[in-house]
């Protein structure tokens, strides 16, 4: 495919507009790109913003499925809305710390091409970047502690398990992204973790209409992570890191990334059937247009080249992934605040 591709977003702004073009742009290509910005825009890019969204969308998830079954709690949701970001930033933040000081993020590497690395662009040192992580560390742990006040055991036991997701992604020895398993770690953090488990911090009731109507979204992160890893397998298979797509090989993980795409609709209709989702879902129809772009995109080989104006080479299968996410993620959103508004749609 060689048509140009319009960016996520634009160049970001100098002041607190930059916050917004952090979480709504794509990725800034280098430091000079940061010149001007506020402290704290600059930490936004440099956890890359952008992709927290999917956190967000997660947590929102959850606290409407919780509002649709009339069990809402407002600072129980609060807390889960904050904590999802914070951790998804320390992954982040975390991925760029192991990664430089392992000296995989090498000039060649894919994560110092489509972006700045916090620390190897020179825009912040190890020791800034180190201590970002123990201030957003300290933050989460306070809330897990929230939590496990407020839910008792079955909260210790949620965060453990993601704790333990969480280091073994990329600060393990043996880090799951090594093994082929990064992938799946992703469908389960962002889906039955994240929404399930939300649910049940937010309500105090653990339900499984909850976690099967995670499954979709979990589906649309981990297509994300497959086409990145897609878009990496070169490298990653330089440096030894059997990702899925090492593993599969480029064509056989564009085919399996096209059907977890299509998975993402045959499962939430699954759910609507079975009572876990409102038929208003259906607003995720709507995606389709790029849910069927995202299919096209990955038959294909990426192109020896970015086209012209396209932003975040040489991520393109992860790019593509992403829009239909964001997109996704959004529709679902709105279909279940209307189901919350008319919750006696559901057949259950």
């Amino acid at each position: 495919m060689t048509t140009a591709t319009p960016p996520l977003g634009t160049r970001p702004q100098h002041g607190p507009m930059a916050w917004v073009g952090a979480f709504t742009g794509f990725y800034p290509a280098s430091a000079t790109d940061l010149t001007g910005l506020d402290p704290v825009a600059r930490f936004l890019y440099a956890a890359r913003s952008v992709i927290l969204v999917i956190s967000a969308q997660a947590a929102g998830i959850a606290g409407l499925l919780a509002a649709t079954d009339r069990r809402f709690q407002v600072a129980p949701f609060l807390l889960v809305f904050i904590g999802f970001v914070v951790l998804h930033a320390i992954s982040n933040l975390s991925n760029d710390y192991f990664g430089y000081r392992r000296g995989h993020d090498t000039p060649d590497s894919p994560r110092r091409r489509y972006t700045l690395h916090p620390v190897a662009s020179g825009a912040f040192s190890m020791r800034f970047l180190a201590g970002g992580l123990v201030v957003l560390a300290i933050v989460a742990a306070g809330i897990g502690v929230y939590f496990v006040v407020l839910r008792g055991w079955p909260a210790v036991v949620l965060a453990a398990v993601g704790a333990l997701l969480l280091w073994s992604y990329d600060a393990a020895p043996r880090a799951l992204k090594e093994l082929g398993l990064g992938e799946v770690a992703a469908f389960l953090v962002w889906g039955p973790l994240m929404i399930g488990g939300g649910y049940f911090v937010i309500t105090g009731r653990w339900s499984g209409a909850a976690v099967l109507a995670s499954v979709s979204y979990g589906l649309g992160v981990a297509s994300i992570l497959i086409g990145k890893h897609i878009d990496q397998r070169a490298f990653d298979t330089s440096q030894h890191q059997n990702t899925l797509p090492v593993l599969l090989g480029e064509r056989g993980a564009r085919i399996l990334n096209q059907a977890v795409v299509l998975a993402m609709y045959v499962v939430a209709a699954v759910a609507v059937a079975l009572g876990a989702l409102s038929p208003l879902v259906a607003l995720v129809l709507l995606a389709v247009p790029r849910a069927a772009r995202a299919v096209r995109v990955m038959a294909r080989p990426a192109p020896a080249a970015a086209p012209p104006g396209y932003v975040g080479w040489p991520l393109w299968y992860h790019r593509v992934c992403l829009v239909h996410n964001r997109a996704f993620g959004w529709l679902l959103l709105a279909g279940l605040a209307l189901g919350a508004i008319w919750p006696s749609l559901l057949l259950r």
